[in-house]
């Protein structure tokens, strides 16, 4: 039973720490350059852009369909738990972006910075049994269904709400964004692969049962 509970907190915490890793680089390495990290948060720039909604709340609304697509294909746990990743990341998101003076030190030190954290951040998340919503959901779907790496299904999933983004606010912002992903997938597949031995029930086991 101990063993079962240790288990149980670690893997929370790694989903908490994940989650908070990317609201984190989203606030203040990407969203102030208007850079999606991904089709969810592209969706969330633009409905800010478009209606002046808070990014944290812009956040909630991009996840809000694909959460129920959610429910039916991973099930119950898995949905929980990404719905507590989307809650942390925007919650993390909507204070920081309110409350913190953003200050950079330049563009791409942002874009390397952001990706970075961005890719540690949803890989401990894939590995905890959860996601960080938006595209990753069907992106996850696909890898299963195709037996293909999350990281590379991402990457071709957000291109196409980047160029939507790029097309609305600036061109150059689908360049940036392109390379924020080509760093950012890249870590989420080594952390998904990554064999964790002490940690073992970190098995990125995300699929339904």
């Amino acid at each position: 039973m101990q063993l079962n509970m240790k288990k149980t907190l670690l893997t929370y915490f790694c989903l908490l720490f994940g989650a908070t890793l990317q609201g984190f680089s989203m606030s203040i390495f990407l969203f102030p350059h208007s850079i999606p990290s991904g089709g969810a948060a592209g969706l969330a720039i633009l409905l800010n852009h478009w209606f002046h909604l808070s990014l944290g709340f812009s956040l909630w609304l991009a996840n809000i369909v694909f959460l129920m697509f959610a429910l039916k294909y991973f099930g119950f746990t898995w949905t929980i738990r990404t719905i507590i990743s989307v809650a942390t990341t925007s919650t993390v998101v909507s204070f920081l972006t309110s409350q913190v003076p953003l200050q950079h030190i330049n563009l791409l030190f942002d874009i390397v910075s952001g990706s970075i954290f961005f890719g540690i951040g949803v890989g401990l998340l894939i590995r905890a049994g959860a996601s960080s919503g938006g595209m990753v959901i069907p992106a996850l779907m696909i890898a299963n269904y195709k037996k293909w790496s999350p990281g590379k299904v991402m990457m071709g999933i957000n291109f196409i709400i980047f160029l939507l983004t790029a097309l609305v606010i600036n061109y150059k912002i689908v360049i940036f964004a392109i390379i924020c992903q080509f760093f950012s997938t890249n870590i989420i597949d080594y952390i998904y692969s990554f064999k964790f031995q002490k940690l073992s029930f970190l098995s990125a086991n995300w699929r339904k049962k």
